[in-house]
């Protein structure tokens, strides 16, 4: 161990966290490799470390002959301090090595609020922030991640965005620049043929005009670029690696336990959820496969929990099957099994019962998302009143006595009777209880969160204007004078993270200044309430001249060219629009398993069709 970590190691908190060498942590000689890969998780350790998809690109880099990718997480405030003040540079758990020697910088970002910590990174590893003050081939920085669908308000920063799943696609890269670093290939050589590799964006090589108001004009390829770059998808599953041999953390994570990824997709449709849309089609993994893969990871890892995910879990076709093989291995080894992600309309008593075959009986949690069924049919929820009452009535008849309900203000079209259903609804699952429960003298927790509506892009929301934070504040107390009952608690998350979220989701290049600015003011970890400061960001804006409603309050045209019209999630821009209209309709699309609507994203397989089909 580096000296001058060892005693910065000595007055910090949560050392474990910068230590590495963990079981299952893997070491190669530096000799035989010719490209060294750090992938930068910018969040702290613990959320990192509960990343399915870094363990999954982790490994399949690490299967590479000649490759070497280490991790690298965010260090929060009192090592950034000391590592600062020790001039010691970021440096990857493996080996310790500066993040500065690596070839390439990969960053994978699943929430816009983190943003400034890739800058902060880079900063921390002595890179330049810019890729234009970036001018030879090493270190080249790339990201990817769902909140990189659009990526311009990184794009100045970054050389190479990847869209889509990284299995297949970041091989390629990978491929292409130790061809480019054993022939000498400048950086603008490599990146014009990365663009050609499907699913890799390059921004150097888009050039974008505004119009006179400040709209998008146009984003116009160069150089041969192509005008549209579609995301990368695993098209089978059971081929897919998984990650059998996972690290084991030498200090607690948020998600401690196997994690056993049961499909790619969502049937359902929801028009505000990105997710449910950049990860089309729907693309499942056998039921064999999966308890072979679930009992392999607990017995290497020694885990005592596994849990079944997916965006939508309970919509595996072979969910019962899948947890009868496991809890017969599970029972017996006291491995605890947990299901998340379940929905109202397809919870059962034969579920249930499972889930408590399968260790704790922990509170239940359903998101119906908005008050009212006509709200929820405008959004495409395809959940009714029933179905939540039948599921907290199963659930309470079986001896649960608390449940979750997580909602949205600010949804398109919602008004104030909208609003005042939550509290309604809320009060009739107190009611499910006290006539279902087997003990009433145990008591009911009932907790229902609200957060403000964020618009995203490549859903039908996104040419949508985002409420004001005046008339978010507004509707929570509208709700929380509405809300009765000492067994109900209401929660409301602060609406200035949705308003900047909102920001980066739309925002254009413009943005970066502002970002940037940010940083250089202190901003990092914007997640975390510790380290956020909403004035910093007003501040931003304003040196900047960027007006920050322009982007998170604005209506958009149907014609409107969008900053992101040059990424491709597979969904046809043509469809998201119709699902738009069919939300002022208050109309309802079914589900890919009932009737397949023709959203486009089938045409990413080679014989065009879904699983969910």
């Amino acid at each position: 161990m580096d000296h001058t970590l060892e005693k910065i190691l000595a007055r910090i908190q949560k050392p474990g966290r910068y230590v590495g060498g963990e079981y299952n942590a893997v070491q190669k000689d530096k000799s035989a490799v010719d490209c060294r890969f750090a992938f930068c998780f910018p969040d702290t350790y613990e959320i990192g470390m509960s990343n399915l998809g870094m363990r999954i690109l982790y490994g399949v880099m690490n299967e590479m002959d000649g490759v070497w990718c280490e991790r690298v997480f965010a260090p929060w405030g009192d090592m950034e301090a000391e590592m600062r003040r020790e001039g010691l540079p970021l440096y990857a758990l493996e080996s310790g090595d500066p993040v500065s020697q690596f070839d390439i910088i990969g960053f994978s970002l699943g929430y816009e609020m983190a943003y400034t910590n890739v800058l902060n990174m880079l900063d921390l590893a002595g890179v330049p922030l810019r890729s234009k003050d970036r001018p030879g081939l090493t270190p080249l920085v790339i990201a990817g991640g769902t909140s990189m669908y659009n990526p311009e308000p990184l794009a100045p920063f970054v050389d190479i965005v990847s869209l889509g799943e990284g299995e297949d696609v970041t091989v390629e890269m990978i491929q292409l620049y130790r061809k480019a670093k054993r022939e000498g290939w400048t950086k603008a050589q490599f990146l014009q043929q990365a663009a050609q590799i499907p699913g890799l964006y390059v921004p150097s090589l888009y050039a974008v005009s505004y119009t006179p108001d400040g709209r998008v004009a146009a984003v116009t390829p160069q150089e041969g670029a192509p005008a549209q770059v579609t995301k990368r998808i695993v098209t089978d599953m059971d081929r897919a690696y998984y990650p059998v041999k996972t690290i084991v953390p030498s200090t607690e994570i948020t998600q401690d336990r196997v994690m056993l990824e049961l499909f790619r997709g969502c049937i359902r449709g929801c028009r505000f959820c990105q997710a449910g849309f950049v990860y089309r089609p729907v693309r499942g993994r056998s039921q064999e496969l999966l308890a072979r893969q679930g009992i392999e990871a607990c017995q290497d890892s020694g885990y005592q929990d596994m849990t079944l995910m997916s965006l939508s879990s309970s919509d595996y076709p072979d969910l019962l099957p899948l947890c009868d093989g496991l809890l017969e291995w599970c029972e017996p080894h006291k491995v605890n099994l947990a299901l998340p992600s379940l929905r109202a309309d397809n919870f059962s008593m034969q579920l249930m019962e499972k889930l408590q075959r399968g260790g704790r009986k922990s509170g239940l949690t359903f998101a119906p998302e908005a008050g009212s069924q006509r709200l929820r049919d405008a959004i495409n929820k395809n959940v009714t009143e029933e179905d939540l009452l039948n599921s907290c009535r199963t659930a309470f008849a079986g001896g649960w006595s608390s449940v979750k309900l997580y909602f949205m203000l600010g949804l398109p079209t919602e008004t104030d009777e909208d609003v005042l259903g939550i509290a309604d609804l809320a009060n009739k699952v107190y009611h499910v209880w006290r006539n279902n429960t087997p003990n009433r003298s145990r008591g009911v927790r009932i907790t229902v969160s609200t957060s403000c509506f964020v618009p995203k892009s490549h859903t039908p929301f996104q040419w949508e204007g985002q409420i004001s934070m005046e008339e978010y504040h507004r509707r929570v107390k509208l709700l929380r004078e509405n809300m009765r009952g000492r067994s109900i608690s209401y929660n409301w998350h602060d609406p200035d993270t949705s308003f900047l979220e909102a920001v980066f989701a739309r925002g254009d290049r413009r943005v970066a200044d502002v970002i940037e600015h940010a940083w250089r003011a202190g901003a990092r970890f914007d997640s975390w309430s510790e380290y956020f400061s909403f004035q910093r960001w007003l501040d931003a804006f304003e040196r900047c001249g960027v007006d920050p409603h322009f982007y998170a309050g604005r209506e958009r045209s149907r014609d409107e060219a969008l900053p992101w019209d040059m990424i491709s999630t597979g969904v046809r821009k043509d469809y998201l629009w119709r699902e738009r209209e069919q939300c002022y309709r208050a109309a309802v699309t079914p589900d890919c398993r009932r009737r397949c609507t023709a959203c486009g994203a089938d045409k990413l397989y080679e014989g065009g069709v879904c699983d969910a089909e």
